[in-house]
């Protein structure tokens, strides 16, 4: 039994869009297929890092527990985000339906903006992290880097968090979005949706820009002591060579999979609702794609 639309929540808008239409959209083997490649390279790339962390030093253990952090995220984030979007492909259910309430539209809504911050923030925290090992090696204790490490993991996931749960206190709004199978933050004119949107395209972008100063000042800092006239025992080691290279990988791949996105989303704030969904079609994608991209890097 279909709800009254005035029983509705605030989560659906007007989409004008057929069941076959949906179906052609995208393939729901291919997208179990997709988040199961990126599950199972998670628990791999998990395995992997938790071995390596026995035998590491403390600055590289420190690297590898941002790394941990990174991989658990996505892993979580493909588990939770592919199980509604997967399910949906499959079923085709009508949101309006089975949600009419918004509760799931909502959850939803908190995990996109929970699980596609946090490698951006991340990236940036490990950025800092290489940034002070190699800039000012003696400037910490490192006893305490492993535990600094998993503190500022933490203090990520809670900071992305918080963000993601603004639309619920009344900053912003999760809707439903094209073609019907996710929730994502609403790009209006209305005041909340705007300075929600501005919020988090801003976070990202800093993120992203943070992580690129100051991993082009490590690089340029190794690389001048490493053609220097240092001695063998100041001369980089391989391990700090081979952290700089993850690095920058990882930020490139954020960069590449995040910044159309993010500057897109500054100009729409401004002006109305997208109907058409020519590029909102296309967001899970890149979001998957980003986090798998990452996944695979690390090895």
């Amino acid at each position: 039994m279909w709800p009254n639309a005035s029983s509705l929540g605030p989560c659906f808008r007007p989409m004008n869009i057929t069941l076959e239409e949906r179906r052609l959209i995208a393939s729901p083997w291919f997208a179990a297929s997709f988040c199961l490649v990126g599950l199972a390279s998670n628990l791999l790339a998990l395995s992997v890092l938790m071995g390596a962390r026995q035998s590491s030093s403390q600055s590289r253990s420190s690297f590898l527990t941002f790394l941990c952090g990174l991989v658990l995220t996505d892993f979580m984030g493909l588990l939770v985000t592919g199980a509604i979007v997967v399910t949906q492909h499959f079923v085709l259910f009508e949101w309006q339906a089975v949600d009419p309430g918004c509760s799931l539209c909502h959850f939803m809504g908190v995990i996109m903006v929970f699980f596609g911050l946090c490698p951006l923030l991340l990236g940036a925290a490990m950025a800092s992290e290489r940034f002070l090992g190699i800039t000012r090696p003696f400037s910490r204790p490192a006893t305490a880097s492993q535990r600094r490490a998993w503190t500022t993991v933490g203090l990520v996931w809670a900071s992305a968090l918080a963000l993601g749960l603004l639309p619920l206190l009344g900053v912003g709004h999760y809707t439903v979005q094209y073609p019907g199978s996710w929730c994502f933050l609403t790009l209006g004119t209305d005041p909340g949706d705007v300075a929600f949107g501005l919020l988090f395209a801003l976070l990202g972008s800093v993120s992203v820009g943070m992580s690129f100063l100051l991993n082009t000042i490590s690089v340029a800092t190794l690389c001048h002591v490493y053609h220097g006239q240092a001695t063998a025992q100041q001369r980089p080691r391989d391990c700090e060579v081979e952290m700089m290279v993850q690095l920058m990988g990882i930020m490139v791949v954020a960069s590449i999979c995040w910044m159309p996105l993010l500057f897109w989303a500054g100009p729409q704030l401004c002006t109305d609702v997208p109907e058409s969904g020519e590029f909102t079609e296309v967001l899970p994608l890149i979001n998957i794609i980003g986090l798998l991209e990452l996944l695979f890097f690390h090895f």
